[in-house]
């Protein structure tokens, strides 16, 4: 946790933030004041691992197409207007590809725990505590592949993904034979064979003007999951009536929620600004840092 600023540069501070969003008015200032001195375990938001697994790391495809209910809050408009700025934030390009080497592809549809931090299929089979797929001669291969995209090589598009926040990684969105399929890439990379079927590529890329838009609009914040249990903390969202709405979007146990608190709203602002004070995640900033995270498989091979 952050160390606490000295009155001096704490009152500073205040001030050029109150400035800076416009808070005036003795209501708004003491929620600045208050929200700014919360104690709350706040932690960096993470950056997306070098793994194999879709959904390790920040799921922001989900976003493209929340449920109406997805979000949650105490007004129905206040949800549906925060929904429809989150849904802009990430878009979506479909690319038709007659020929495509699939020994290109190095990641996987959902998660493994087991074998989460692998970042190469050849590690993933590997590490496999139990392996059900040995592949040692063409035969096995053959069988591997078939069992993955059955009647290879005549197939319907072998559906693919990609993330501008994953960097150049391809993923397999089959949910099926995970592990035929990443032993048969494995196999077909060591010994050189080729593996050229019809792909649809879906790349999910994050939007400049989304991301813009919504961080004209709101504030959002990564809040700890010990908040919403925080008397103070939600004495200061309640009480005031101010308007926002809560996403849960990482879904692991004990992750953030993201908070959005409308800029539009004086007491939104005061209660946005007081938490970034206190050390809550920007999202926004997270978002724009992640575009230059990403990684890229291939440097490894």
């Amino acid at each position: 946790m952050n160390p606490v600023p000295s009155p001096l540069t704490f009152s500073a501070r205040l001030a050029a933030i109150a400035q800076r969003f416009g808070i005036g008015g003795r209501a708004p200032r003491q929620v600045l004041e208050r929200a700014s001195r919360l104690q709350l375990p706040f932690q960096p938001l993470p950056v997306p691992p070098a793994s194999i697994w879709w959904e390790r790391g920040a799921p922001l495809h989900r976003l493209v197409d929340l449920p109406r209910d997805a979000l949650s809050g105490p007004v129905q408009d206040d949800k549906q207007a925060a929904r429809a700025a989150l849904m802009g934030v990430v878009e979506t390009h479909r690319r038709c590809l007659s020929r495509f080497d699939l020994r290109e592809v190095d990641g996987l549809s959902g998660d493994d725990p087991d074998t989460g931090a692998c970042a190469r299929f050849e590690d993933y089979v590997a590490h496999l505590p139990h392996r059900r797929v040995r592949i040692i001669s063409y035969k096995d291969f053959v069988k591997a592949i078939g069992l993955a995209l059955p009647r290879f090589p005549a197939v319907e598009p072998v559906a693919l993904r990609q993330a501008s926040w994953r960097g150049e990684r391809l993923y397999w969105a089959g949910e099926q034979h995970v592990e035929a399929f990443a032993s048969a890439i494995a196999y077909a990379r060591f010994r050189g064979l080729e593996l050229v079927a019809p792909a649809e590529l879906t790349h999910y890329r994050l939007s400049e003007d989304g991301v813009r838009a919504l961080d004209r609009r709101y504030h959002v914040l990564a809040m700890p999951h010990q908040a919403w249990n925080d008397p103070a903390f939600m004495r200061l969202l309640l009480d005031t009536g101010m308007p926002y709405a809560r996403l849960s979007l990482l879904r692991a146990a004990a992750s953030p929620e993201f908070l959005l608190l409308p800029k539009e709203d004086a007491q939104a602002t005061a209660l946005g600004a007081g938490l970034r004070l206190a050390g809550a995640p920007d999202v926004v900033a997270y978002l724009r840092a992640l575009e230059n995270s990403g990684e890229d498989p291939r440097r490894s091979r």
